[in-house]
């Protein structure tokens, strides 16, 4: 406690010269657990004086300790002709030290205790038609909707190695009123080291957050010194950190730095909505230092405490991490650290008397009181008479469930679901066949509850009311142990363009409002078998086969609401005005398609239901062959298209934003007997909706510019992050990302099409408007939305 008598929460204890301790919890309450013997204690919290007390220990002791408020001095100091302030040198020297510390220490382990602590500050009575006393009682909130809402602890036993490599074995887990939940918290996740130039904070951020130490942190900050006192022999500078505009990706608050050393000795930071965080109003972040060898400081506690608030909910809370017995020459093997992450299933059966032998940061009254009350809670839910009430509710229908939202009905043991589409997602409107029910029923069966892997089956239904024609095809997805595998039949009617470029309902608005029949349709009876692999790695593959007989269509149906003086285009698009010539005789294929790819990585996570790979910080590299084979199973088609595509998705340009490109070039080796459908299609588009996939294109006409011979296309994309907008009074408030999208194609018949867009991202939502230009003449512009639906 303080010389007042007030508890000071989250302060540290340790062994002096060891880190064998522990920290208080947020009423300052702290437990030790040591074997019988002398010892020094050792008591810090940021800005107070560090206590040391000699103690015997020979059963179990109770020891309250006083902790004075550091008293930061301001000695005589010489002010140069500049009149700087000293803060500054002692900054700059800290800069100079800077990276020589972030690569001090080539490996070690250590402990890491984690508790996470969410609580609801204030809620609505309702929220957009829900009951939020009822929700509120079931997630053990009290009459006014305040309390815990989330309280979960973790052990994990981390390791490191130079550079920047990390493995982390979560030992144990708690979470408050699920008994079979594994925490979230990750000790990886946690990790905070203010020698990096860059905090990328992406959950709370688009933008990372300048270090005061960054090597441009001057062109960030202004300083001011503070004082300095003396803790355990070591000159410690207290040093207010102050942005020098109030929208940079900057800090605010205190650093404190060793003098001579140049190390930091802890910080106690905060950001501010004005420094561009996303849901969160306030981030406040504090971090200790102790000694672990004699020339080697490392941390002991870093904790994050924040403030947020949306639509009338006000939320609070923090996460706090214990670091203890390091080990910094542990004789690591490198191989240790492929796997970044492991998870047993048992991490999660620890009981409560193991938590409470184990946890360095004592409950407080208030999460006793969660875990008990929340227990039965717990209990309630998982007993049969609630699980299959709960059943009951969800499964009932309802005419809101039919026609608008689709049905789920889930079984007893709640492993099995079926899904059926609601009646106005399946009505669609399209000229070849008029008013059509294109209605889905899904099936879903757990078959490994760790691991997640489903059996998946799935079938579709559709009939025109104009052309008169039923269809219907089958899919499923078997998971096995090594291989993804699945297979196919029916028959349906579908997109001439295989990357379907255009959703059923975006051209039925264009159709009905504008009577632009966008979408060209064919029909397509087919039988498909797939399998894939992860080889080793980041290496996979794949191969499929699939025989089908497609047939061209003609429009039957030329109704909309408006442009009625307007003509529909014909389904063929070469012969747009021709209503009834078709795009090509009816035919058979049969192909194999095989592919592979490889990201460079071979690290993975390890969790109750198995591996799960990573990607890496190179692009990723995918072979494509596909085959058309003539004259087996009746086949008519006879080509060969090999194709190279090389991507990589936000890759980190630091305050510039995130940076993505995928390119791709491929070549008909072979088009002896080739079919319009088999070209190589490019996702175009041609209305004010777009979707924001890799290889979107934003003028491209759907279906003119396919290809049957060698084509290279190329997609760049940057979303600077807010990086220029958030200096815009007023419209910083909006946390507008800014976006510049280039798209470049070239076929021998439609030689350098380019693409420039800019626009603006909000949320999810995007906006951009774009040009499209061929032989440096500008060919076409327009707005283009995403409204990610």
């Amino acid at each position: 406690m303080d010389t007042n008598g007030s508890p000071i929460p989250f302060a540290s204890i340790f062994v002096k010269n060891t880190s064998r301790g522990t920290s208080a919890n947020s009423e300052g309450q702290y437990a030790l657990y040591l074997p019988k013997g002398s010892y020094s204690l050792r008591f810090n919290a940021i800005g107070y004086r560090d206590t040391t007390f000699e103690m015997q220990i020979s059963g179990i002791q109770n020891i309250n300790i006083i902790l004075k408020t550091a008293n930061y001095e301001l000695h005589d100091v010489i002010i140069k002709e500049s009149k700087e302030d000293p803060a500054y040198e002692i900054i700059r020297n800290a800069i100079h030290k800077r990276k020589f510390y972030l690569n001090e220490t080539e490996s070690y382990t250590c402990d890491v205790y984690i508790k996470g602590l969410q609580r609801m500050l204030a809620a609505p009575k309702k929220f957009m038609g829900q009951d939020m006393d009822q929700i509120g009682r079931e997630l053990g909130l009290d009459s006014n909707r305040r309390g815990i809402i989330y309280l979960s602890e973790s052990e994990s036993k981390l390791s490191f190695m130079n550079p920047g490599e990390f493995h982390e074995e979560v030992i144990s887990s708690k979470v408050s009123g699920n008994n079979r939940a594994f925490t979230f918290n990750r000790a990886t996740e946690i990790n905070v080291n203010f020698y990096n130039n860059l905090q990328n904070w992406q959950h709370v951020s688009t933008r990372p957050m300048v270090s005061p130490i960054a090597d441009n942190a001057l062109s960030f900050y202004t300083y001011k010194w503070v004082g300095e006192t003396v803790e355990n022999g070591q000159t410690i500078n207290k040093i207010m950190v102050i942005p020098r505009h109030k929208l940079q990706p900057a800090f605010e608050g205190y650093i404190y730095i060793m003098d001579e050393s140049w190390r930091i000795y802890s910080v106690d930071l905060y950001l501010t909505k004005s420094a561009g965080l996303n849901f969160v109003d306030t981030l406040k972040v504090k971090q200790q230092y102790i000694p672990v060898e004699s020339n080697t400081w490392m941390p002991s506690l870093t904790k994050f405490d924040f403030t947020a608030s949306f639509f009338n909910f006000k939320l609070g809370g923090y996460f706090v991490a214990v670091y203890k017995n390091y080990n910094t020459n542990p004789g690591l093997n490198k191989r240790l650290f492929l796997e970044t992450l492991r998870i047993g299933p048992e991490v999660n059966k620890k009981d409560s008397a193991y938590w409470q032998q184990t946890r360095p940061i004592p409950l407080t009254p208030e999460e006793e009181t969660d875990y008990l009350n929340k227990q039965d809670l717990a209990q309630k839910r998982e007993s049969p008479f609630y699980q299959d009430s709960i059943r009951k509710v969800h499964n009932k229908l309802t005419a809101g469930k039919i026609l608008l939202n689709g049905v789920e009905l889930t079984n007893k043991s709640g492993n099995s679901t079926f899904r059926f589409e609601s009646l106005s997602s399946a009505v669609i409107y399209n000229t070849v066949e008029g008013v059509a029910i294109n209605y889905g029923i899904r099936y879903s069966h757990i078959v490994d509850s760790l691991s997640g892997k489903r059996l998946q089956l799935s079938g579709n239904f559709q009939y025109g009311f104009s052309d008169h024609k039923f269809n219907s095809h089958f899919n499923a997805y078997i998971p096995s142990k090594v291989y993804q595998l699945g297979f196919g039949f029916g028959s349906e009617v579908t997109d001439l363009n295989n990357t379907f470029p255009i959703t059923s309902f975006v051209n039925e608005l264009s159709s009905l409002f504008y009577r632009l029949n966008y979408q060209k349709l064919y029909e397509n009876h087919f039988a498909s078998i797939f399998a894939s692999r992860r080889i080793t790695g980041g290496l996979t593959a794949g191969i499929d086969a699939e025989v089908a007989d497609r047939s061209w269509l003609n429009n039957t149906s030329f109704y909309s609401f408006f442009y009625r003086d307007r003509k529909y285009t014909s389904n063929n698009p070469s012969a747009p005005d021709e209503e009834g010539m078709p795009l090509f005789n009816p035919s058979r294929s049969f192909k194999i398609h095989v592919t592979t790819s490889y990201d460079f990585s071979n690290k993975f996570s390890t969790g109750p239901g198995g591996k799960q790979y990573e990607g890496s910080s190179y692009p990723t590299i995918q072979l494509d062959y596909t085959k058309g084979i003539k004259n087996l199973f009746g086949s008519d088609v006879n080509y060969d298209l090999l194709k190279l595509n090389v991507s990589k998705n936000d890759v980190p340009l630091g305050l510039y934003g995130k940076f993505s490109f995928e390119i791709e070039g491929g070549k008909f080796l072979n088009a002896a007997n080739i079919n319009y459908i088999d070209y190589k299609h490019f996702m175009g588009d041609q209305t004010i909706f777009y979707k924001d996939f890799f290889n979107q294109f934003l003028l491209l006409n759907y279906y003119s510019y396919s290809t049957s011979n060698e084509y290279i296309e190329a997609h760049l994309k940057q979303n600077f992050g807010g990086a220029l907008l958030s200096k815009i009074p007023l419209i910083r408030k909006l946390k507008l990302q800014e976006l510049i999208t280039y798209n470049y194609l070239t076929t021998p018949d439609f030689k350098n099409y380019q693409e420039v867009g800019v626009g603006l991202q909000y949320l999810s939502f995007k906006v951009l408007y774009g040009w499209a230009l061929r032989s440096n003449n500008a060919q076409r512009s327009g707005i283009k939305l995403d409204l990610n639906f």
